[in-house]
Formats: structure tokens, sequence, C-alpha cells
């Protein structure tokens, strides 16, 4: 018996059945663990999950592919899951829940990285995975409210869940401290591989996955705000890790460019292939989390910039990823920059910064921050070849435009009104 959601007033209450003690330790760590008098008070439960493990489905049902299943049913509040013993595939289930529920009682759900600083100001941070958002979300000038899943109500944030799921490959005490300190007696390790003699972990070893994980109580995180909620966020930080190397270093978005980029979801990645050709792949994920949206993207995008309205945030749009070319050509942002802009950001300095537009995008782009070379803050500067930039900012281009096709049909807002001003948002040649 656990909860979802650290808002006292919008909890929900979910029991997790399982085969395999393994499954209950992860989802004990990663849920909200009630006090004694709260699960001898608990009640009925919001949501079940019945987790068989490894045992399979009936691969001769009907419409049936594998033997593995996920079953969701919103109307008798289930999860069944059949041959597998992945143990995010419980947490993934409550999420994608949460993006039903909560939208219907006017909160928005977000899969997203949130801290916040000693003077209570939020900062929410989007980003795909290799984008950088949980190494600029974690600050030891800041308090962590949550590494992945939250809610934004009219109490403010609180994180959805009540531990963290880290990747641990390569993991090593002096560059991720925290992580390593929070890897004690009670955390689950999911596909690392160890001697079994004297359990030391190897955290370099790929072999069963690149994708190893620590599932641990946040708690053990010496910089985590208890109770895991803070007030209406101040900033909105969207990551892209651009190996194009065409977007700015940083930009200010206005409420429309901020529903565009939110439903457009970008970054790239880079792909290695035959011959040594290592184009960028673009990859977009509507609202940073395409897998566990339940309504239209459109929904969630309106919702925030409402709230982003009503309280007052600014959002950025902000480049991780190459300048001065694409990948191959270019070079990776510095993190010290990056972390240059993040603080700027946090501190509000880079809302006084004197701003120009840059073409295509039109996004707004500042001609100074503290610690930053200006010269790469438009991208067209540090590109030695203007002609290969104009051409790949406009492969670029083209395909947000692609990618933004499938939503041009939804009408939402008086009129339409909102699907226009959306796309007039996008990129424009």
């Amino acid at each position: 018996m656990d909860f979802l959601n650290w808002d006292p007033e919008h909890k929900i209450k979910v029991r997790i059945v399982s085969a395999r003690a393994y499954h209950s330790l992860f989802m004990h760590n990663m849920c909200i663990r009630p006090t004694p008098e709260e699960l001898e008070n608990f009640g009925t439960p919001d949501f079940t999950i019945y987790n068989a493990g490894q045992f399979p489905c009936n691969r001769y049902t009907h419409y049936m592919t594998s033997s593995t299943s996920i079953d969701l049913n919103l109307a008798r509040r289930e999860m069944v899951i059949l041959g597998t013993q992945y143990a995010g595939e419980m947490k993934k289930g409550l999420f994608s829940v949460m993006h039903y529920l909560m939208p219907k009682r006017q909160i928005l759900s977000l899969h997203s990285g949130c801290n916040m600083g000693k003077d209570g100001d939020v900062a929410l941070f989007f980003g795909l995975s290799g984008t950088g958002k949980t190494t600029l979300s974690t600050d030891h000038n800041r308090y962590l409210i949550g590494d992945d899943e939250h809610c934004w109500s009219e109490n403010g944030v609180s994180n959805i869940e009540g531990g963290c799921y880290a990747k641990c490959i390569d993991l090593v005490r002096e560059k991720e401290p925290d992580i390593w300190n929070a890897i004690k007696f009670g955390t689950v390790l999911e596909n690392v591989v160890f001697d079994e003699h004297t359990r030391e972990v190897d955290y370099t070893d790929k072999s069963v996955t690149e994708n190893t994980r620590a599932a641990y109580p946040i708690e053990y995180i010496p910089n985590a705000k208890i109770p895991c909620v803070g007030p209406h966020p101040k900033n909105v930080i969207l990551l892209a890790c651009d190996a194009f190397g065409v977007l700015p270093p940083v930009s200010k978005l206005n409420l429309a460019q901020t529903m565009y980029h939110f439903i457009s979801g970008y970054t790239a990645l880079v792909a290695g292939t035959e011959e040594g050709v290592k184009e960028p792949q673009a990859t977009f994920s509507a609202c940073f989390g395409a897998a566990f949206i339940m309504l239209h993207p459109t929904k969630y995008a309106a919702m925030l910039a409402k709230k982003m309205q009503k309280h007052g945030a600014t959002a950025w749009l902000v480049n991780t990823g190459w300048s001065g070319g694409s990948y191959g050509t270019g070079n990776r942002i510095k993190l010290p920059y990056t972390r240059k802009i993040i603080d700027a950001i946090h501190s509000g300095s880079l809302l006084e910064a004197n701003y120009t537009k840059t073409e295509v995008f039109g996004l707004d782009i500042p001609t100074e921050v503290e610690g930053v070379p200006s010269e790469i803050l438009d991208p067209m500067n540090s590109w030695s070849d203007k002609q290969a930039y104009k051409d790949t900012l406009l492969k670029l281009a083209g395909l947000f435009r692609k990618n933004f096709d499938v939503f041009v049909n939804y009408k939402i807002g008086k009129d339409n009104t909102l699907t226009e001003e959306i796309l007039a948002a996008g990129p424009n040649f």
C-alpha cells in the first residue's frame, strides 16, 4: 500500500500485488511510503497493480503478439502485468494513470525534473534522454523536489513519486556523489553486474544493457526537500541536445513558442551509421513524454501556458548539444557554460539581458550571459561555413514542420485560435 503525489489534497492510493519481492521493494522505494497510522486507515485503494512477473500471458488470445502483456483498465482502476520482469512497467503505468486523472481535476501532470532555490524560486526541467535533465536539475545550491514526475495544481508543484530512478552506467563517486551515496541497504539495483563473492558492483559493465538503474527513496538524497512540494514555478526550462548545432545555447520563449516547443519535445541523437556517416537523427516526443500522455498533446500544452501566464513563469529553450557546426564538425557546448546559463535563469539576471531575434525559428537570444563567451550565443556566429549553417537550419525547421503536421488537424480554443497561434510560433521559412 503506497501513495502517489505529495500534495495532500490530491494524493492517490495504490496497492501493489506482485509475485516477486523485488517488484514490491521497487515500488515501495518509488512511491510515497505511508506512516503506520496512514497504513492503518488506508481504506480502499484508488488503483491496483497485479504483477505476475515472468508468468506469461496466453499467446493464443486474439490480437496477442507475444507472451508479454501490460494491460491498463481505467474503468476498473487496475493494471495487470504478465510475462515481463521489468519493474519500470509499474512506474510507467501509474504515471500514465496520473496523466489521465490529474487533468480531469485541472491539475497538470508533467514528465520533468524540479528543484527550488533557497529563496523559494522553483524551476521545472523538461528533456528527453541525454539532454542533461538529471545533471542540470541536480544542483547543490538548490533543493531537489523530484527528478522525473510532477503535478502542477492550484497549490503549486508536487512530486508524484517518493523515490528516484537514477541511471548508474559508469557511475563514479567523484562525479555524482549523491547517487553514489544513495546506493545503500534498501536501494534496488537493476541490470548491474556484480561479483557474487565480494558483492562489489562494476558500474562500467554494459553486458546486460547500458540502461542500468538504481531505485531509492528520495530521502536518501541529502538536499531533497521533504515533503516534496514547492510554490508555483518561476522558470520552465525545455532542454534539447541539438546535434545539428543550429539552436542557440539559450533563448527566451513567449507563450505560443512555449506551447509549440513543448508539443514538439525535440532532441537529436547522434547515429553511428555505415561508412562512418554520422548524420544526426531528430527525435520528437510530444510533451517530452509521448509514451505516457492520455489526452491530446495540445491539451497539456494549453494547460501549461495557462498556468505560466497566471503565475508569471518564463520559459526557456536551452540547447545542450552542438555549436559551431553539426556533430562531426562542431563541438558540444561545454557543461560549465550551460550551468552558467541555468544559474542566470535561476537568479533572474537573464530576464534583464538585451535580446535579438533569430531567423527562421524567431527565437529571442540574449546578447550576453555572465561567464559564457558572447560569440556562441548566436549559433550563426560560431559556424565558419555560413551557407552550411543556413542549409542545416532549414533542414531542422523542415523536420519540425513535418513532425507538427499530425497536430494541425486538432482544433482547440475558441474558433480554433489556439491552434493557429501555436502554428504561427513555429519556424517560418
